[in-house]
This record gives structure tokens, sequence and C-alpha cells, in this order.
């Protein structure tokens, strides 16, 4: 199995991946991709094999995964790719974001420093870099990881623990991006992420609020065509 290697924001190598992670990495991308369709079975004799490692590392993976929610674990069965959203599901999920991400945007502004105001920052600007080398899928798949991770730190900011707990236990970033994989998807983030971004910089609370409220919209507007 090649070295796998971890790196900083400036691109800059900082330690060699461990194999778990690096297992747990591709098996992330693969479901993230859909080449782990929603449902399936994941044997682990059978990943071991093609990722020429043991099954230990598979399981250390597969059991991230599962506190992850994207995986499931059933008796007897073994492992599967959690099922896709269905349409109720994701149209609560969207509902649920809208009473609280365009508030917490509100008051992560309210309390912003100039230091929290960088951490934000330094989150988005990890949606627009890859590593190198890099494929479409594992560049979606890092894309939605660092979209969690953006949405997070405003949480952070925030200073609600009770809301950041309640929207980290529904893995709400890595569901929705299994439902969709498209560039659109991922450029039209960006661009409203840098509208939200203006908002945190210009200290307007209520515009932090709006355009919170905005990119929530229009990701749901994005997404529901996954149903139709």
């Amino acid at each position: 199995m090649a070295v796998v290697t971890d790196r900083d924001r400036n691109g800059g190598f900082v330690r060699p991946l461990s194999i778990a992670e690096s297992v747990h990495e591709r098996i992330y991308e693969r479901i993230m991709s859909l080449e782990i369709p929603p449902g399936a079975r994941i044997p682990i004799d059978g990943l071991a094999r093609e990722l020429n490692v043991s099954q230990t590392p598979v399981r250390e993976a597969l059991t991230r995964l599962e506190r992850e929610g994207l995986v499931q674990k059933a008796h007897l069965i073994g492992y599967s790719a959690s099922p896709q959203l269905t349409r109720k599901e994701f149209d609560d999920l969207y509902k649920f974001r809208l009473l609280l991400e365009p508030e917490s945007a509100r008051q992560a502004c309210l309390n912003l420093t100039p230091e929290t105001l960088a951490r934000i920052e330094g989150a988005a600007s990890d949606m627009e870099k890859g590593e190198p080398p890099v494929d479409r899928n594992s560049r979606y798949s890092r894309f939605a990881r660092a979209d969690a991770h953006f949405h997070d730190e405003i949480m952070k900011v925030a200073d609600n623990a009770t809301v950041r707990q309640a929207m980290n236990d529904q893995h709400i970033h890595l569901h929705i991006f299994r439902l969709m994989f498209h560039s659109r998807v991922t450029q039209e983030a960006l661009e409203e992420h840098e509208h939200l971004l203006a908002a945190f910089r210009a200290g307007d609370a209520d515009a932090a609020y709006e355009a919170m409220h905005d990119h929530i919209s229009r990701s749901r507007d994005r997404l529901v065509a996954a149903f139709e």
C-alpha cells in the first residue's frame, strides 16, 4: 500500500497518515462518491485484500465511519453503507438547518474576534484546495469534509454547545453531499460562503443571518433534483 501524507494549509508535508487513517480515507471517498452505493454491504475481508492490508485497519476505519454516520453495522450481517436520505428526511433536515444555522451565523458574527475570523477564513480556504494527485472522487469527498468543518467552525464561534452537538449528531454535510456528485454543487457553495465571509468581515450580524439562510436555501434547491 502506498505511503500517504497529510499536508498543512500551505501545502507542506506534515506527517505520514497511519494505515488506519489511509484506509478510512479511501473507504470514505468511495462512499461519498457512491462508488460504494447506499445500502451496499462492505465485506471486511474483501476490502482488506483489495487495499492490501490486514483486516484490523479496515475494522478500525469502518468503526470510525459508523460513528460518522456513513456506515451501519448489523448483527450477523456486518457493515453496509448507510441508506440514502429519503425525500422526507431531506426536507426535514433542511427545515432543521434553516431553524438553527442562520441564527448561529448571526451569533457567530456578534462573537467574532480577529482570531476566530481567521479560523473561519482558514476553514473556507481549505475547500478550494486539493492534495495532488487528486481525482474527481477524492476532491469531491474532501470538499464535503471541508464544508462540514467550515460550518462547524461557525458553530464553535456561535458558542452554543447544544446547537452544535445537535448539528453534529445529524452528520448533515456528509449525508447531503452523497445526494449529488456534481461540480456545480461545490462551485456555487464556494460563492455563497464568500458572501457569508463578507458579512463576517463587515461585522454585519443581520447580513450574516441572511447569507446563511440564502446558502442553505440554495443548497436545498440544488440537491432536491436528486429526488426527481
